[in-house]
């Protein structure tokens, strides 16, 4: 059982990152207001789509996982 207790805890590990960056999120600048991400703004409706957030993001975390990987 000792690959199932490791996988638990990267889990759990994984989970606490995700909510620190959460919390952390509103304090990051620029996180939700680079340009190309879509706001617009109406009477009685609101959109918002982070487009470049979300590629920006995506590198970051594939750049992470492919260092992790390479580590192993």
């Amino acid at each position: 059982m000792p690959p199932l207790g490791r996988t638990l805890i990267l889990i759990g590990a994984a989970l606490m990152a995700l909510g620190v960056v959460l919390q952390l999120a509103p304090h990051i600048p620029l996180v939700g207001k680079l340009p190309g991400d879509i706001r617009i703004e109406r009477e009685g409706y609101s959109l918002y789509f982070p487009v470049t957030t979300c590629v920006v993001l995506s590198v970051l975390v594939t750049l992470v996982l492919q260092l992790i990987a390479r580590w192993k």
